[in-house]
């Protein structure tokens, strides 16, 4: 499937958009091959989104603004320049840039799954953190982003995707898989949607709360209660974009009143709803990932 658009500011963006292997997709979202030709430079603030992302670039340099705001990385503060980036679960809003063309691919992946294909590696060190892939997959991953820069189409880049997750997934040793009391514990925290008390996940788990969030934080990246924000923010995003208003977001999605929906969307995306609907926030806000 290819989507194309105009980006920002002129030029053609293409989304080349496809769905992993069946054997893969409890755990890894559509594969999103991109090629950005704006001509000028773009950022854009991309909001917290529950996952963990995987870009492998293959020409371009992507930037990455820390401190969630879009006026910040315009003036080109904080900017960190990648190729290809992992970026484990996060809690504040980052803004991605490139200078004008941006060429690659990206995996959005349940921190579950990441867990299991990083060969068991502590999420909990990549919390909050966006890093070189080689520095969690080592040489793998390196081999990956080469072949697939050669492959002749992404018919064959996808191809290749399969295999190789496929490989990587069948060869991780057991105690790579995630406990099935944390993976129950962020069961429970998608299906409410955030909105559950964290005592109440750990009695249903059958494991006490500091062991559940000791455990949780290692094989997810957060703990339950920062999680359960996160999933709260992706809940009122989705009600203000769909013009429901403050109130009824704030009732629906656990908050006390419109107050602390302000305070809580403003320390995740570092600005107040209104101004963030004002920017033409959407439910992603984001021309890579969601």
């Amino acid at each position: 499937m290819v989507r194309h658009r105009v980006c920002t500011g002129g030029g053609r963006c293409e989304w080349f958009i496809k769905a992993p292997d069946a054997r893969l997709r409890a755990g890894i979202g559509p594969y999103r091959g991109f090629h950005a030709r704006a001509g000028v430079p773009q950022d854009r603030l991309v909001l917290p989104s529950g996952r963990v992302s995987l870009l492998i670039g293959f020409g371009g340099e992507l930037r990455v603004g820390e401190n969630g705001t879009a006026e910040g990385a315009k003036a080109g503060a904080g900017m960190a320049r990648h190729t290809s980036v992992v970026s484990g679960l996060h809690t504040r809003a980052r803004v991605l840039g490139h200078g004008g063309e941006l060429h690659g691919v990206e995996l959005a992946l349940a921190p579950w799954a990441a867990y299991r294909l990083f060969g068991g590696a502590s999420l909990a060190e990549l919390g909050d953190v966006l890093t070189d892939p080689e520095d969690v997959l080592g040489a793998r991953c390196r081999s990956l982003g080469e072949r697939l820069a050669e492959a002749p189409g992404w018919g064959e880049r996808f191809a290749l995707l399969d295999e190789t997750l496929l490989a990587w997934t069948a060869g991780a040793a057991p105690a790579h898989t995630v406990a099935p009391a944390v993976l129950e514990a962020w069961r429970l925290l998608h299906q409410a949607q955030g909105h559950m008390r964290i005592r109440e996940v750990a009695d249903r788990t059958g494991w006490s709360l500091r062991h559940l969030e000791s455990l949780f934080r290692e094989q997810i990246g957060l703990t339950p209660k920062r999680l359960a924000r996160v999933l709260r923010l992706r809940r009122a995003v989705g009600e203000l974009t769909a013009g429901r208003g403050a109130a009824h977001t704030a009732a629906v999605c656990g908050f006390f009143d419109q107050s602390h929906l302000g305070r809580e969307f403003n320390a995740l995306t570092g600005m107040p709803p209104g101004r963030w609907l004002a920017a033409g926030g959407t439910a992603n806000s984001a021309w890579i990932t969601g």
